[in-house]
């Protein structure tokens, strides 16, 4: 048996009916538990007429949760997973999203499932990060970390990007592309798989370089070591400044000669899920692989 939690935080994502029925379902099945429960304060404002403890994602630490519950999509996941990773606080997911590679609870075995991880029996996966940074001359930039990629994109202006990749100090190509996906395992079956990235098993120490829209038809995806160096430079040749964003988050423009620096973040993600938790099923399903397929 694994650890026990004792102090569950609740985050869920805003203005959907379904997600706030399955929020509340969630705080009263930890409230009967016993369990103290503190919910994020704009998650509050959707379980409307309920009186709730409340946290503010800067201050999980401080607040000594030792679990963070998110329903909703694998999106809510994410953005509750760059708050979480700072503090090492494990994180469960219970899906209301459209896909779900990470919530994987399913709200139909939600006191089963919550029951099973809250008495110890679960499994702990860790997933890494990256980490970019946009350097120019001597200034530098955090552009911030991604648990599922980084990707460089055109700016304002829908042009092709000339830049060059080196990964650990080798020379490997100039591209002119519409961008370039650089993705985790766990995001290779998100953008990057939309892209024609290849998908990784969660537990490898990989990364994928997916070209977006490459000018030559030899421009192909490639994977390295997740302990590679991987530093683009946009060409002096592009005609607009290209803009960089995890996660899909904020979009952060990234000015013509400067250099981009791409490398594993430090701390990982620790993912929780029910012990019966089976990747391949979870692709099998999300995929619809073998949809007409009637041998289990």
């Amino acid at each position: 048996m694994s650890k026990k939690f004792s102090t569950i935080g609740l985050i869920g994502r805003q203005g959907m009916r379904d997600v706030s029925d399955t929020l509340n379902a969630v705080l009263d099945y930890l409230q009967a538990k016993k369990l103290q429960v503190l919910v994020e304060e704009e998650t509050a404002k959707s379980l409307s007429g309920r009186k709730c403890i409340c946290f503010s994602k800067s201050d999980l630490d401080k607040k000594k949760v030792d679990l963070l519950i998110v329903v909703g999509g694998d999106g809510s996941l994410i953005n509750a997973a760059h708050s979480a990773v700072q503090h090492g606080i494990p994180v469960l997911g219970i899906n209301r999203g459209r896909l779900g590679f990470l919530t994987d609870v399913h709200p139909q075995d939600l006191e089963n499932k919550i029951g099973e991880v809250l008495a110890g029996d679960y499994h702990e996966e860790k997933r890494f990060l990256l980490n970019a940074t946009i350097a120019l001359d001597d200034n530098k930039t955090r552009a911030g970390i991604a648990l599922n990629e980084v990707v460089l994109m055109p700016g304002n202006v829908a042009r092709m990007i000339e830049f060059s990749i080196t990964i650990d100090d080798q020379f490997v190509c100039v591209q002119q592309a519409d961008g370039l996906i650089v993705s985790t395992p766990t995001g290779s079956t998100a953008y990057s798989l939309s892209g024609g990235g290849a998908i990784l098993h969660p537990q490898l120490n990989a990364i994928v370089l997916v070209p977006m829209f490459p000018h030559t038809l030899s421009a192909r995806p490639i994977v390295v070591s997740a302990d590679s160096q991987i530093d683009i430079h946009i060409h002096t040749h592009s005609l607009s400044p290209p803009s960089l964003s995890c996660d899909g988050r904020a979009r952060i423009s990234v000015p013509i000669g400067a250099d981009i620096h791409i490398q594993k973040n430090s701390k990982a993600l620790r993912l929780i899920h029910p012990r019966d938790y089976n990747y391949f099923e979870t692709l099998r399903t999300k995929l619809h692989w073998n949809k007409n397929n009637h041998i289990k």
